[in-house]
């Protein structure tokens, strides 16, 4: 399969990516999401400055373990980091020059212009989004106003125990979206009606060993009983 390009983000219920200061803290997190499969999908993460600036905070320069990290800005000064590049160059001659080199998918990490410019030049192959449960009223918007580009759908899961909404949509034209494969399996939980099934079960093999007990300890006596006699 050819690299693609897939925009991968938490969104809120009214479409915005983040806060109006770029805040992050409204995402909902959920248990059953294996974050490790879903960073192994991927060997390069490309974001704007906005979406960047605030992974500094954890220091390295905002190196992700496992990925090369690429940052596009017209304001920060072009530099090279272990495992991060600013660039000031085009990001729509970046990318399609990364889409043709070997390696795993790449990982459109936002933000909302940089998702517009890409998906304007052609260049996104799907848009992935995990629709969080709140409402923030205002913030960055997923999309700018631009176009119109019609999606299909390829998967979709709900995540019961946080009301997340996962949908993942292939772009037209580009080399389509794959299956969500990141949720870990659920076990199987027990119904009340298996659950008082095994609990009768256990009752009369208790029962039954009892009574068993109860039968050697009789035998038992008759026979030292008769040992008496003789």
């Amino acid at each position: 399969m050819a690299r693609r390009l897939r925009y991968q983000v938490a969104v809120s219920l009214d479409g915005f990516i983040a806060g109006p200061s770029g805040e992050y803290d409204w995402i909902v997190t959920d248990p059953s999401i294996d974050f490790g499969a879903l960073f192994k999908q991927f060997d390069t993460l490309v974001m704007g400055r906005k979406t960047y600036e605030p992974l500094l905070a954890q220091g390295d320069h905002g190196a992700q373990p496992g990925v090369n990290v690429i940052v596009f800005s017209r304001t920060l000064p072009a530099a090279t980091h272990p495992g991060v590049r600013i660039v000031n160059d085009d990001p729509r001659e970046v990318v399609a020059a990364l889409k043709k080199k070997p390696g795993r998918d790449i990982w459109l990490f936002g933000g909302g212009e940089l998702f517009r410019t890409l998906l304007s030049a052609g260049l996104v192959d799907s848009v992935e989004v995990a629709v969080m449960p709140v409402l923030i009223g205002e913030g960055i918007p997923l999309l700018p106003p631009g176009g119109t580009t019609a999606l299909k759908l390829v998967d979709h899961r709900i995540l019961p125990k946080s009301g997340i909404a996962i949908l993942a949509y292939s772009v037209p034209g580009g080399a389509g979206a794959s299956s969500i494969d990141f949720i870990k399996s659920a076990r199987p939980a027990k119904t009340k009606k298996r659950a008082s099934k095994e609990v009768a079960k256990k009752t009369v093999v208790k029962k039954k060993a009892a009574k068993t007990k109860a039968v050697n300890a009789k035998i038992s006596g008759r026979k030292r009983r008769r040992r008496g006699i003789k």
